[in-house]
């Protein structure tokens, strides 16, 4: 039963970890693909219906949806609160491609934190067990959760569409963050009714849909985040805001909880702390990193020089 055990966390923790290189690469590409899209147009129809014509923001896509695949497979069988902190790792693969397409190396501070990054994420995943939630009584809360998730991120997009610059970027990555961590919540409900086995009660279930519905504004909300400038700023928010709301919601409404003894606790909070400074570093990087190319290619695209 032991050996079960351990093999189920293995497979767990391999399945986030594919689904975090899968992410990794839809983030990196479908940012490419908005590029030349006109900076105030980065919320609205007219930035949607140019990247409908793209085939690279689609490749990009079936990419972050091979990865969420993999994510839901992740939670049918572990835990929220081991798969959602190990979805950072995207990072650790998105920033050797990052530094691939700009032309650049990893620099040695890049280096280091992802070391750092990757040894915490090693010491959480040796460390984290952690107990079943109530799954059958949960629904009713996680859908009123999404209802005011919703709520809350159509006043941050109100107020983003009127702002520039970071302060729009920081706006629509909460925005990200917070929805992106109600799907990973909403995704553990329907793995637990698939798992189940039940067709009927799956197409039933409300669930479902509102996974679907705020699935759909997320990937959207996303994109325009990618494009609403101050990347430094953004990505970090969104990395670091996905797994921490869905952890919150992990024990506060699926009733998920830690079974860890005092001192691997203090050390998990250690090793959580670790991650959470990595993944910003990382991040502000990485956004660094596409502001210079976008802004290179604008250069480019008008012929002026870089001192106009």
């Amino acid at each position: 039963m032991k050996g079960w055990t351990l093999l189920q966390h293995a497979l767990v923790v391999a399945a986030a970890l594919a689904g975090a290189v899968f992410a990794a690469i839809g983030i990196v590409v479908r940012q490419r693909a908005t590029m030349d899209v006109p900076r105030d147009q980065g919320v609205s129809t007219v930035m949607v219906s140019t990247l409908l014509r793209r085939r690279l923001w689609w490749a990009g896509t079936a990419s972050a949806v091979m990865g969420y695949a993999f994510q839901a497979v992740a939670l049918a069988y572990g835990s929220l609160l081991l798969v959602a902190p190990l979805l950072v790792s995207a990072l650790l693969f998105a920033l050797p491609l990052s530094a691939r397409l700009a032309h650049r190396r990893v620099s040695r501070a890049e280096w280091g934190w992802a070391v750092l990054l990757t040894l915490a994420l090693g010491v959480f995943v040796a460390l984290a067990r952690t107990k079943p939630g109530d799954y059958e009584g949960s629904e009713l809360p996680a859908l009123i959760v999404a209802g005011i998730s919703l709520l809350f991120v159509t006043l941050c997009l109100a107020v983003a569409v009127r702002l520039s610059d970071w302060r729009r970027a920081i706006l629509l990555a909460v925005g990200v963050g917070v929805l992106f961590g109600v799907v990973a919540v909403l995704t553990k409900l329907v793995m637990h009714i698939v798992r189940e086995g039940s067709v009927l009660r799956l197409v039933s279930s409300p669930a479902l849909y509102v996974l679907l519905v705020v699935g759909v504004i997320a990937t959207l909300l996303q994109q325009s985040a990618f494009h609403a400038g101050s990347l430094r700023t953004s990505v970090p928010a969104m990395l670091v805001l996905e797994p921490m709301v869905a952890v919150l919601l992990g024990e506060v409404v699926l009733g998920e909880h830690l079974a860890v003894s005092k001192p691997s606790a203090v050390v998990l909070a250690i090793a959580v702390a670790a991650m959470a400074a990595a993944t910003v570093a990382l991040g502000r990087d990485e956004g660094a990193w596409e502001e210079e190319l976008e802004a290179a290619k604008a250069t480019a695209e008008t012929g002026a020089a870089p001192g106009d």
